[in-house]
């Protein structure tokens, strides 16, 4: 995996999926930076990330990743693989449904999923120094390039869905204490469940995350 980093970027996915667009990079591939002025974040609105925080976008192939994911629930098994490389670092961050890390109560993070033809590009941001008041910083200090490192390498031995699965619908009682963004609602999940394909079951209605 070739891992660049960029003294500023407006959004390391945009910039990446256009890159790839016009084929001066191929995957895999990694963008990375600490001064992102104009991140994607969730229902098409703003990631507003102070400088010195953490922002990469990768781009992987389809057929490099594990048979079994399904395409709804991407953003699901890139951000607990992530999660699980900041748990082995120390941290207590957890991932709370859809795509959102948190630090207790609080969001520090989350990842964004598109997929074009053939290859899946994911965002990832993680506030690392700073937050506004309503987020979360990190609870640890991180060796950003070896954390990046660590996740690819865990990344690149293709744990199963099933196995990501089975650990994350443990996880996810932590995101019923909570609410969600569902559309223009906001939903609360005290009584939902999470499904194999990673929609979110309420009431018998199955609801996707669509980034």
């Amino acid at each position: 995996m070739e891992i660049i980093y960029f003294d500023q970027l407006d959004s390391t996915q945009t910039r990446l999926i256009s890159d790839i667009a016009q084929k001066k990079v191929s995957p895999p591939i990694v963008y990375y930076t600490n001064n992102q002025t104009n991140g994607i974040g969730s229902r098409g609105n703003r990631w507003i990330g102070k400088k010195g925080n953490l922002f990469f976008s990768f781009a992987l192939f389809l057929d490099a990743l594990p048979k079994d994911l399904p395409s709804t629930a991407m953003a699901l098994y890139f951000a607990y693989l992530f999660k699980e490389t900041l748990a082995k670092e120390g941290s207590h961050v957890w991932l709370k449904w859809p795509n959102d890390l948190y630090i207790e109560d609080k969001k520090c993070g989350g990842a964004l999923c598109n997929i074009k033809r053939d290859i899946v590009v994911c965002g990832i941001g993680l506030n690392t120094q700073y937050a506004p008041s309503e987020f979360a910083v990190l609870d640890i200090k991180i060796d950003e390039k070896r954390v990046l490192q660590e996740f690819f390498s865990l990344l690149g031995t293709k744990p199963s869905w099933k196995k990501i699965f089975s650990k994350y619908k443990i996880e996810f009682q932590k995101s019923r204490a909570f609410s969600a963004h569902i559309g223009n609602e906001i939903v609360d999940l005290k009584d939902a469940t999470v499904a194999q394909d990673g929609a979110l079951v309420i009431k018998n209605e199955r609801i996707y995350n669509r980034r």
